[in-house]
């Protein structure tokens, strides 16, 4: 058995410290939200296994080595002839503001089929699935697959975790919320910000309408931290809250926050921690992405989560 089972797009990531157009030094790495949870999970001492497919060029070997110098299977990974691997660009023409620019469309990872999500759910019997909101906008065969993997995965007793994460440039939210709202009847976990809650209900009480379909719903607000909602044990609006602050730390790149919170909360989960030590772990592993560039290089490991109860500019020594 694999602890958790997630697939999507890596793409090949260029980041510059100032705007692309005036050149200068770049730094190349690997993005993906997918993998990033992946990643987080594996160092957090789970085994995880990432599905996708690359091109079959250079970028697409730097993806396959990165995910498996972090320990990451990727037993599952094809490697397309016929596709290219996708790319990404991250410049800061502010100091406090990321541009993001894709460059995917047509890429390997949107030939993913729903035989192939299908076959690596069965091979892996995995503990957990989780999928996000990205993979069906990549084509209408990855929609096809996302939507065949938590089938399977749900009619074999695994559980499913959907992580929203919309994208405006992949899609429209009318599409995202269709698309989504077909995930739903087979998902356990849910991940949200608090502005995409209106892509998965339009009740007015959104939180207690999804909780008649999903055991929880996790909201998220970035500086104000995290909500997870549960069924509570009375009546059918009767909702179980748990709140928790965000950590109090320098925020110098924000990008891979929301993917470090999933990894620690899957973490925990998997853990079998209460709701309230689920989000401590999301919210410490979420504050550690965020004090460094890179989506995924700053995620923390076990040994590393109460270092940030020691304050700012302390030395271990």
């Amino acid at each position: 058995m694999t602890d958790l089972l997630t697939f999507g797009e890596t793409m090949v990531s260029v980041r510059t410290a100032r705007p692309m157009r005036l050149g200068g030094d770049a730094h190349l790495s690997i993005a993906g939200s997918e993998s990033n949870v992946a990643i987080g999970v594996a160092r957090l001492g789970h085994d995880a296994a990432w599905l996708s497919a690359v091109g079959n060029d250079e970028p697409g070997r730097l993806i396959q080595r990165t995910l498996r110098a972090e320990n990451v299977d990727t037993t599952y990974l094809r490697f397309a002839d016929d596709s290219f691997t996708g790319f990404i660009a991250f410049d800061q023409p502010s100091h406090d503001i990321t541009r993001v620019s894709y460059h995917r469309r047509g890429s390997a990872a949107s030939t993913l089929t729903a035989s192939e999500t299908t076959a690596a759910v069965e091979s892996a019997n995995p503990t957990l699935l989780h999928v996000t909101g990205i993979t069906p906008a990549l084509s209408d065969t990855a929609r096809a697959a996302t939507l065949a993997a938590v089938r399977t995965a749900s009619a074999a007793g695994v559980q499913v975790s959907l992580d929203v994460n919309y994208r405006a440039r992949l899609w429209s939210r009318a599409d995202a919320a269709t698309a989504i709202g077909q995930l739903l009847p087979h998902v356990h976990t849910v991940f949200s910000s608090d502005d995409e809650l209106d892509l998965l209900t339009d009740a007015s009480d959104p939180i207690a309408d999804l909780l008649k379909t999903v055991d929880t719903l996790v909201v998220t607000a970035g500086g104000k931290g995290a909500w997870a909602h549960t069924k509570g044990t009375g009546s059918a609006s009767d909702v179980h809250t748990v709140h928790r602050p965000a950590l109090p730390v320098t925020v110098v790149d924000s990008i891979g926050a929301g993917d470090a919170f999933v990894s620690g909360y899957l973490s925990a989960t998997l853990d079998k921690l209460s709701t309230e030590s689920r989000l401590e772990r999301a919210t410490t592993s979420g504050a550690f992405c965020v004090t460094a560039y890179g989506d995924w290089e700053s995620l923390p490991t076990r040994e590393d989560l109460t270092l940030l109860s020691h304050s700012q500019g302390t030395a271990l020594r």
